[in-house]
Formats: C-alpha cells, structure tokens, sequence
C-alpha cells in the first residue's frame, strides 16, 4: 500500500475515533479500538493480523503499566479515607500562610498527591481552598482556582504516579524512574513560572470580579480532617444511617485517631516509594547494580512497598472499613483508566503494523522545525479535538511510539513534549473544567481565563523546560 493511503486511513481511524467520543458520546474506549480495527483492516493487515496486533498492544502496554496504576490509585483512595487531603492542605496554610497558598498547594498536588484521583483530589480541597480566597489578597479566587487547574493537570502527564505520566512512560519504553526525575524537573519550574504569570495577568486587568465570579449558594461547611469523602467525586459527606447519636460519638472518635497520626506519617509510605523509584534510577544511571537496589528500586515493588505501608498506617488510623472502602473505590476509579491506557497500547501497535512509522520518521528527519515542537503540536491538536488530557496524551504516544527511535532524542523528552502538549486549550468538553467552575464559584468566562489560559500557558512554559532539557541530554 502507498505512502499516501496509509497515512489518509491513519488520520480517518484517528478522526473516526474523535468523532464517536465527542460527537455520539461514545466511551473512549469503544472509539479507540474501532479505530484501531479501521486502521489494521483498511491498511491490509488482514482480519486475523488485526485482532492480534489489537490484543498484543493491549497486552504489552499492561506488562508495563498495570500494575503501577493499579497500586498507585489504590494507595491514593486509601490515602483519601484517613483524611490525609484535607490535613495536608490545612498544614500548608499555616505553614506558607494565605498569600503563599497558590504555589504551595500547586507544588502539592503536581507532585506528591497525584495518587488522588483528580476529580476526587479537587472535591477534598477546593471548598477549603475557595474560603481561604479572600485571604489570598487580590484576586484570590482567580490565583487559587489557576493554581489547582495548572497542578492538577500537569501533574496527572508529567509527574510520576500520575496516570497518564505512568502509561506514556509505558508507551514510549521509558524507565519509570527516569520519567519521575525528569518529570519533577519540568514540573516544579512549570507549575511555579506558570502560577507567577497568570497572577501577573490577573494583576493587570485580566480578571473582572464582576463578570468572573459568581456567588455560590453556600460554601460546603468546613469538617475538619477526620471528614471522609466520597472517593466516587460527589463530595458529600457519608453518613451512616443508624441514631444520630452513635454516629456522632463514632466521627468524634474517628476524628480523634486522625488527629493523633502525624501527618508526615500518612504519606510517609507514599514519599518513600517515590524516592526508592528514584534511586532506582539513578542507580542505573551511575551503574550500581546490587542486586538489592534493583529489586526495591523496580518501580513495581517500590509502589507495592508504599501501597503496604499506607494499608498499615491506615490500619491504625481508620480502622479495616475504611480501608475496604477506599481499596473497593480505587479498583472502581482504576478500571476505565487501565481500559484507556491499554486501548492506547492496541492503537500504537497497530499504528506500528500499518508502517505509518517509516513514514512520520522520514517526515521527522526532513522537517525543519525542532522535532520536540512537532510532537507537542501533535498532542496539543488531539486535545483541542478530544478535550481529554490524559487521552490525548495517550493517543498522542501511540501515533508517536513506532518513531520514537528513528528521531534521535531521549524518549523521556518525547514523553514529556507529549504530555506538555497534551495540556495546551483546556475547555468545555473536560470535566475538570466544569469542576473548577463550579467549586470556586467562576462563571464560565472566569473558568476560561483561569483553566483554558492557564493551562495553556502551562503548556508552553513546559515545552520550554522540556527544550531546555533537550540541551543537556
């Protein structure tokens, strides 16, 4: 088949796949793999060759991932029940104070609390977060509401355990452990550069109270560290539904065991599966090889050692229920996610089978634009269309996977530029924009300003990072 065929049924499988999710709703996966099916079956890879090609992808992309998502979303959901959130976001406060809030919560939830499924993360601390606003000083909504949108989102692409971090680290065949090292150094300087200009707007005239901010009919009554929420993202509290009386004694009490565990503690298991992936990793690097640091060092077990730690803890601080509760609400947010991510797998190893890699590779080689812009252009193009920044970043490494070798960069740096431009023009298709909306009471033109721009604009400053990495390796 020509050069030309292959690549017009390449962008009608990836445009098909656009259109069913948004346009008739259909779930991404289901999209994804019948576009898969469109590419292998159009190209000539036959009905047999197709279907395998499909299940092999699948199946690669879990031997890697899976079981990393699987244990750093249980680890989150289990952090969730003890209260850990809401503590730490108080500890914060009283730490950096009201006006520092913006990049301390920033810096928090790009990097260390991205186990917490974000939907679930931004319902713990956005309602704390909005009464703490007025604090702020000017135009706090806006800093807080742009801080929690640029930290939530380019933590979950860039920041490992994040999830789409975690399967473009898979995709792209990149140590987990160098992801999360590189990836910490793009996210910090990021996330504070990006915070630092979108107040510099703000300041200038940019938000309008007026038409940016609308009055909540009331704010969710602070509960303090021992409130548990629901790990499903609704945000309301549960209640049981025996006497008021037993149930009150039972929160007092639950708070109480909260209140008694240091907070350090809560994620001390969490922090030091992080740093033992890292040594890992710079174990590697230097050419240490004991046998000892490979094994702890294996982001797997690593994780494995952190999500034991956290049960323990829990154990301690909750009780088993709560336990069992947030383990039954992360295998539920952990599904669709590790469906997704294995679909990506399916589409890049049928992307790899048709030879559209031969063909994007020469186009590569011949371009005269930084081939590190080109993938950030094709990522931030698929997330204007699909408006998913975890899909379009998967989508993005599946198309950009059977390449990756031929264009002569770090694939970590491929892997970040994908994530950077999967973050550019947040909008109204994703549910992180209407949840910033309405949590810190924005109307839509202050969600734009706040999520659309200053996602974008975290977009940007990331690409940079990412180009001044490509100097130095």
């Amino acid at each position: 088949m020509s050069d030309i065929a292959i690549l017009i049924n390449t962008a009608v499988a990836v445009l098909a796949a656009v259109l069913l999710i948004v346009r008739f709703k259909v779930n991404p996966v289901i999209a994804l793999i019948i576009g898969s099916l469109y590419l292998g079956l159009s190209t000539g890879l036959g009905a047999t060759k197709t279907i395998e090609t499909i299940t092999q992808g699948f199946g690669d992309i879990m031997v890697e991932v899976g079981l990393l998502v699987a244990f750093g979303v249980l680890m989150g959901s289990i952090l969730n029940e003890t209260g850990a959130i809401r503590r730490l976001v108080e500890h914060l406060l009283n730490t950096f104070g009201p006006k520092r809030l913006p990049y301390s919560m920033a810096l928090a939830v790009s990097t260390a609390l991205q186990t917490i499924f974000l939907d679930v993360l931004l319902v713990i601390a956005a309602p704390l977060a909005r009464r703490m606003a007025p604090k702020i000083g000017k135009h706090g909504t806006a800093r807080i509401a742009t801080a929690m949108a640029i930290a939530g989102e380019v933590g979950i692409v860039l920041m490992v355990p994040g999830v789409g971090a975690v399967a473009l680290a898979g995709m792209l065949e990149v140590p987990l452990g160098k992801m999360l090292i590189f990836g910490l150094l793009v996210v910090v300087p990021t996330v504070l550069i990006s915070v630092a200009i979108m107040t510099f707007f703000f300041d200038r005239g940019f938000w309008k109270a007026q038409s940016d901010e609308q009055l909540l009919a009331a704010d969710e009554p602070y509960q303090g560290a021992g409130t548990t929420n629901n790990a499903g993202g609704s945000g309301e509290v549960q209640a049981g539904t025996g006497a008021a009386g037993t149930a009150s004694a039972a929160t007092t009490v639950q708070t109480a065991q909260r209140r008694e565990t240091h907070l350090f503690l809560l994620f001390l298991p969490l922090l030091a599966s992080l740093l033992l992936i890292a040594g890992g990793a710079l174990a590697e690097i230097l050419g240490y090889e004991a046998s000892w640091i490979q094994l702890v060092g294996n982001p797997v077990v690593a994780l494995l050692i952190g999500l034991v730690g956290t049960i323990t803890v829990a154990r301690f601080t909750v009780g088993q229920k709560a336990i069992d509760r947030g383990v039954s609400n992360g295998f539920k947010e952990s599904g669709q996610i590790l469906l997704l991510t294995g679909v990506g797998g399916s589409l890049a190893a049928t992307v790899s089978t048709a030879g559209l890699g031969d063909i994007m590779g020469q186009f590569f080689s011949a371009s005269t634009v930084a081939p590190l812009v080109v993938v950030w252009g094709i990522a931030a193009l698929l997330h204007i269309a699909v408006g998913s920044v975890t899909l379009s970043g998967i989508t993005a490494a599946s198309l950009l996977a059977p390449i990756a070798p031929s264009l002569g960069i770090d694939p970590v740096l491929i892997a970040l530029a994908a994530g950077s431009g999967a973050l550019f023009m947040v909008h109204v298709t994703s549910n992180t924009f209407w949840l910033l909306q309405s949590l810190f009471g924005q109307t839509v033109r202050g969600a734009l300003k706040t999520v659309s721009v200053g996602v974008s604009v975290a977009s940007i400053v990331a690409l940079g990072m990412v180009m001044i990495l490509n100097i130095f390796i």
